[in-house]
């Protein structure tokens, strides 16, 4: 299961608003970084066989089948801590290790 904050899915859907089309948000993960994996964030038109939809709050999230095991309870957030510093945080509790500037996690 992911799960969406009424925050993420106010963000989320100002963003497809502002691009004019798309299902929701593709959240995935591909090896990179100096820990292991970092997080994939893209808009979604159409979903494949593999994928999971997660919808909360009016919107969906769609996970692919090979990530799902890193993502798996995984909140999605969208937090403002001033004017400069804002997006989206993910609390992934699969998470073991994260290198110091937060790009990359290790599971």
């Amino acid at each position: 299961m992911i799960h969406i904050t009424e925050n993420a899915a106010q963000h989320i859907r100002q963003q497809l608003d502002k691009r004019g089309s798309g299902l929701g948000m593709r959240l995935g993960v591909k090896k990179s970084g100096c820990t292991g994996f970092m997080y994939i964030v893209d808009y979604v038109d159409e979903t494949a066989a593999d994928d999971h939809v997660y919808e909360e709050h009016g919107v969906k999230v769609v996970v692919d089948n090979s990530s799902l095991s890193f993502l798996q309870g995984t909140e999605i957030d969208y937090v403002r801590n001033n004017i400069l510093n804002q997006g989206l945080e993910f609390r992934n509790p699969n998470v073991k290790d994260a290198c110091g500037c937060g790009e990359s996690f290790n599971v």
